[in-house]
């Protein structure tokens, strides 16, 4: 290779890192991010991730080290991932509502480098779980904190200069977990290029630009809240952070901010109805009307938006997010983005025909890296050369992808995607179950509720609060029954499985997630 020929292969690296130093040029006094009285712009934003970048080197952080967050909303999430970004490291914003145990099973996984841990309401879980995680040698940075261990004292000891040191953009940046399939979450890895991509699709689908303030308002381990933030980020426009939905607040910073964009859920919005029944707050930035009668969706955007126009899709954490979208045409979900190519196939890997369901399948520069330290689920999710998503869908004869539903029945609680294998897998543990199925049941609020159809052990005393109870001390609340029914047995199909069908029919299961 001729050294010209080496130099241009490194005059055309660009990662998530050069995205955000180009921003610090082209609009160094924008305002980039806003929390309670904390505003910095672009500039101030790169200046602060160049102290972060050595602090971060000081500590032994390079490329392939990972970076644990177990915290609320944060301006920080997105300094992390600007210095990370600059390392070739990888930052995971963890659910903070995590139990101590499922907090535990993610350090044991992840294995940070450095931890970064919030004391406000979760503190105590994350001391717990310091405690009872397997022995390594992360650093524990305080984010919300002061003094020697906290995030502003590491801000602080690093050097405002930038190397501008050249990262591959195909190494992986972000990790998020993903719900559990088969009883325990995994670490989906997306790229630089994945991030700025499906940023730019956001920026699309969204109407997001420069003058845009983007409310960070869901959790920032959803890759929908994340994607739009990272959106608004390589528009040049402003994210402004709340550390978590409380209805007042949000009502406060819509009128306070001009927001635009944000991410509220059904529950939320009737909240925040109540408390602006006579217009107290200014929401016109955001909402048409000011009981928010245009709300359609946790994803709010302008009226005008493409995806607003034709609202539907297909995605996932591991794609990256929305990657199939009604708007750029067809019917069903919708048509591909330019970056994916999307086949259906059978369990033999052969491509179905037009109108018959089969898994959908992808492959291109939006798919995720792989999990994390799961070698043999990418081996299989990988074995006909696509990503195997573990979703059903077909494509009609116009060329339209129709998501059918998961291959492993999801239910949907609110916002939340919550897989029975994970509950089952949890009661399983209790000494007085002997079989359980988990459904999902209707719900007008939530869409659906978790319910969990029990065979007790002979002779076992227990009631369904003791269930309850036993789930919400070992994974996120919202995944623990609101009900239990216990039974004699359950119902087997032909394989000598659970029939889910049956459960569900004898027990009110519904409403399960599904695109027409």
């Amino acid at each position: 290779m001729s050294d010209t020929h080496h130099s241009y292969d490194q005059v055309r690296l660009h990662s998530f890192g050069d995205m955000l130093r180009e921003q610090a040029r082209s609009r160094p006094q924008h305002i980039a991010l806003v929390e309670q009285d904390t505003r910095y712009t672009y500039a101030q934003l790169h200046h602060r991730i160049n102290r972060l970048t050595h602090s971060l080197q000081q500590r032994g952080v390079t490329s392939g080290s990972r970076l644990l967050w177990l915290g609320q909303n944060s301006h920080r999430v997105l300094e992390l991932l600007g210095a990370a970004a600059r390392l070739g490291a990888i930052v995971c914003p963890a659910n903070w509502r995590m139990t101590a145990a499922e907090t535990v099973r993610t350090l044991n996984d992840f294995d940070p480098s450095i931890v970064f841990w919030q004391e406000s309401e979760v503190g105590d879980i994350a001391r717990e779980a310091r405690t009872a995680a397997r022995p390594g040698n992360a650093a524990w940075i305080q984010h919300d904190g002061s003094g020697e261990h906290s995030y502003e004292a590491l801000i602080s000891a690093g050097a405002d200069e930038d190397d501008e040191a050249r990262v591959n953009p195909d190494l992986p940046l972000l990790a998020i977990y993903t719900a559990a399939f088969d009883g325990a979450p995994m670490a989906a890895l997306l790229s630089h290029t994945t991030l700025m991509l499906q940023g730019l699709m956001n920026t699309q689908s969204q109407l997001i630009a420069e003058t845009s303030s983007y409310l960070v308002s869901g959790p920032m381990f959803h890759v929908g809240v994340m994607m739009g933030t990272l959106a608004t980020i390589l528009a040049g426009g402003r994210c402004v952070f709340v550390s978590r939905p409380d209805a007042q607040t949000l009502l406060q910073v819509i009128a306070a901010e001009r927001v635009t964009h944000a991410f509220l859920v059904q529950p939320t919005v009737e909240q925040m109805r109540r408390l602006n029944q006579e217009s107290r707050y200014d929401i016109s930035s955001l909402f048409a009307t000011p009981d928010m009668s245009d709300w359609r969706m946790p994803m709010v955007m302008p009226a005008g938006a493409p995806l607003v126009a034709k609202l539907g899709g297909y995605g996932q954490t591991e794609i990256g997010g929305l990657s199939v979208l009604l708007w750029l045409g067809g019917s069903g979900a919708g048509r591909p983005a330019p970056f994916i190519q999307v086949k259906i196939l059978d369990e033999d890997g052969n491509e179905t025909a037009p109108d018959t369901p089969g898994e959908i399948a992808v492959r291109g520069a939006l798919v995720m890296n792989g999990y994390l330290g799961q070698a043999k689920e990418n081996a299989r999710r990988t074995r006909d050369g696509w990503h195997r998503t573990n979703d059903l869908g077909l494509r009609k004869a116009d060329g339209s992808i129709v998501f059918v539903g998961p291959k492993t029945t999801m239910i949907k609680s609110g916002l939340e995607n919550i897989y029975p294998a994970e509950v089952e897998s949890c009661l399983r543990s209790h000494p007085a179950v002997a079989d359980v199925c988990v459904i999902g049941v209707p719900d007008p609020t939530w869409s659906q509720n978790v319910k969990a159809v029990v065979v007790a052990r002979p002779g076992a005393e227990v009631n369904a609060d003791a269930l309850i109870e036993h789930c919400r001390e070992r994974i996120a609340s919202y995944k623990k029954p609101k009900m239990v029914t216990f039974v004699d047995a359950l119902p087997r199909n032909s394989a000598g499985g659970i029939d889910r069908a049956g459960v569900d029919a004898a027990h009110g299961g519904g409403n399960y997630p599904r695109v027409a």
